[in-house]
């Protein structure tokens, strides 16, 4: 009995210290919890592209033509030609005046058709 008093003696100071701590320390893992979410949160938000690689809806003008087996927008005010990446939308409107509205990939000179209309 007495060794169980005198290990309840030496153990209970241990186990109030170990409570104390505990207690002061959570503020502290709560503090670093929330700026790790707000990490998180920050690191999944996606990046804004750069204003020069920013894609530009553009209107182009100009007539749907045949050029081998593709159908282009042949713009005679600026002499250009522009491949269409959405041919059948482009076949509705073959050897017609039209307004393109899409995003010109200059690299390629094609254009990323939203919009087909007649002029």
């Amino acid at each position: 009995m007495k060794k169980i008093q005198f290990a309840l003696s030496e153990v209970m100071p241990v186990m109030a210290l170990s409570a104390a701590l505990c207690f002061a320390i959570q503020p502290i893992f709560a503090r670093s919890a929330q700026d790790s979410s707000q990490n998180a949160t920050t690191q999944q938000q996606p990046m804004q592209p750069d204003d020069q690689d920013a894609a530009a809806v553009t209107t182009f003008s100009g007539k749907i033509v045949k050029s081998g087996d593709k159908l282009v927008l042949k713009d005679i005010s600026n002499k250009t030609t522009y491949q269409l990446d959405d041919q059948s939308q482009a076949r509705d409107f073959l050897n017609q005046s039209v307004k393109v509205t899409g995003v010109l990939d200059a690299s390629t000179g094609t254009i990323q058709v939203s919009a087909i209309e007649p002029v």
